[in-house]
């Protein structure tokens, strides 16, 4: 079994979420006592999200690159970004790194080519939703359109993610203006939608709704317990 390198904390609530999925992964794929061998730097948030909403991207850059070097040396064959809106500093950290990095969106999107979704909406930050780091990338390298909320409801979303779920705040009214964003967007020709920030998946998830949800928290997970068991190198 090969080691899984995390670089979490953005914020801790999801990385404990890709810490139990991704056990979870490797007991049912290998029962009994097994777990997954994981290489975690958890970073203080605040200072990043002070970086993020400053604009200053190569401060961000550089932070955690040092942080993902560490995660090499402590013996990591791969490295996770435990955050969607952090992969805009991923082609930084990936040049500091010799090991694979297991990239959220193309794990996400190979995952929409395999369902045969041609046209899928994407939740997250505002940096996520209205920048190209994410969803061009889709575009571009699997050919799947990329809708976002309108401007309001793209407000709406980022709020909720920073004032509430990245401190562990789940509130009902803000699930059920979730799901009218999610309504809509599927009127707008979504035929699913994918839950680019690795909080959404706290405050909705599938049974909640009857329009297809991609948790890019599992998804990226289950990508980082595919290549713990894989056999090359």
């Amino acid at each position: 079994m090969k080691t899984i390198g995390l670089l979490g904390g953005m914020s801790w609530e999801s990385t404990a979420h890709y810490y139990q999925e991704i056990n979870e992964g490797i007991k049912q794929r290998l029962g009994g006592l097994h777990s997954a061998k994981i290489c975690l730097f958890s970073v203080d948030f605040q200072p990043i999200e002070q970086l993020q909403h400053a604009g200053d991207w190569p401060q961000c850059a550089e932070i955690l690159s040092t942080h993902a070097k560490a995660v090499e040396s402590g013996g990591a064959d791969c490295l996770l970004i435990c955050t969607n809106t952090m992969h805009k500093v991923a082609p930084e950290i990936e040049q500091q790194l010799s090991i694979p990095l297991i990239h959220i969106a193309d794990a996400t999107a190979a995952t929409l080519v395999n369902d045969g979704i041609r046209k899928v909406a994407l939740l997250g930050t505002r940096f996520t939703m209205d920048e190209g780091f994410y969803k061009n990338r889709i575009q571009d390298k699997y050919n799947i359109e990329v809708i976002v909320p309108h401007s309001d409801d793209q407000t709406l979303v980022h709020n909720i993610i920073y004032q509430e779920l990245c401190q562990g705040v789940i509130k009902s009214q803000s699930k059920e203006a979730y799901l009218e964003i999610i309504h809509s967007l599927y009127k707008r020709g979504a035929e699913a939608v994918i839950l680019g920030c690795t909080e959404i998946g706290l405050l909705v998830q599938q049974d909640d709704t009857l329009v297809k949800l991609y948790d890019t928290t599992l998804i990226h997970a289950q990508a980082a317990v595919d290549f713990a068991l894989s056999e090359q190198s």
